[in-house]
């Protein structure tokens, strides 16, 4: 069969994004409002939504190894669940660099880890593939949509061709960025709805009505970005989803796993974030969580 005849239109799936803000601006409680999610909590961040209105949650992760299998049970296992919520990836860096430390047993800090010259911080970025890997395969096989918490920290920025300046990024270590910059639909940022007041010569302030809003397209300011064309700023409410009119979330029941091909290869601790490197297999393998 020719290469050729295998071209055709990607079909559209549910999207990957990352929510990122700084504390209390509604991340967790924007990412519950996705279709009948599942959270994997690195942090206890779900108190600030109503009882009824919280969704379901694994217990909070004691350690990295707590990680695995949780994804390998979304993976292998039936299951209605139509997003995987990971709060947040940040809480997760301090678990992988915990375990990476474990590992060594001397350093003292994850710069000095494995033999130092990077090697911790590249063993902890390689924790992060692999849970951008987990987290694809079931967006791949089940059709779920998943959200990525992070809360927010400042980055210098160093053009060559202009001034240095300051934007939002996502608190984790700049290795550890691209599995929920580069490789997701969206990274959107929560933001209190501001101005500054004041007249001339005194000092200013910032002046908030609680108001909030998601910037998702690029802007100098923040590491936010979009693959759906949105070009403003958008409101959120809370208790209402903002993306929902803007791109395809889940709605219809997601393959169940051990139906047809419908089986993925869990991910391994150096796989690539790209859930299309996983090719059907004949039942998962759980020692590639171990």
């Amino acid at each position: 069969m020719s290469v050729l005849s295998t071209i055709k239109k990607p079909e559209t799936r549910a999207p990957i994004i990352t929510i990122c803000g700084d504390a209390g601006t509604g991340k967790t409680s924007l990412a519950a409002t996705f279709p009948n999610p599942i959270v994997i909590r690195a942090e206890d961040g779900l108190m600030s939504i109503p009882a009824d209105k919280r969704p379901d949650a694994f217990p909070l992760l004691k350690s990295a190894d707590e990680l695995w299998p949780q994804l390998l049970a979304l993976l292998q296992e039936d299951h209605d669940y139509k997003t995987l919520v990971v709060d947040s990836v940040s809480a997760c860096e301090q678990l992988f660099i915990k375990d990476v430390m474990d590992r060594d047993g001397r350093a003292k800090s994850i710069n000095q880890a494995l033999g130092g010259y990077g090697a911790g911080a590249a063993a902890v970025a390689a924790m992060h593939q692999r849970l951008r890997k987990g987290a694809g395969l079931l967006n791949d096989r089940k059709g779920m949509a998943v959200v990525f918490i992070s809360h927010a920290d400042l980055e210098a920025v160093r053009p060559p061709d202009q001034d240095d300046y300051t934007r939002y990024s996502l608190r984790l270590m700049g290795k550890s960025l691209p599995p929920y910059v580069d490789d997701v639909d969206m990274v959107g940022f929560v933001r209190l709805v501001s101005a500054l007041r004041g007249d001339d010569g005194d000092r200013k302030k910032i002046i908030s009505n609680g108001d909030r809003e998601v910037i998702c397209h690029a802007t100098a300011a923040s590491v936010s970005k979009n693959r759906f064309g949105i070009t403003e700023p958008l409101e959120f409410t809370a208790g209402e989803n903002p993306f929902a009119s803007l791109f395809d979330l889940p709605t219809a029941s997601a393959p169940k796993a051990g139906k047809g091909k419908a089986k993925a290869e869990a991910p391994k601790q150096d796989g690539a974030g790209d859930s299309a490197d996983a090719g059907d297999t004949d039942e998962y393998n759980p020692e590639d969580f171990a």
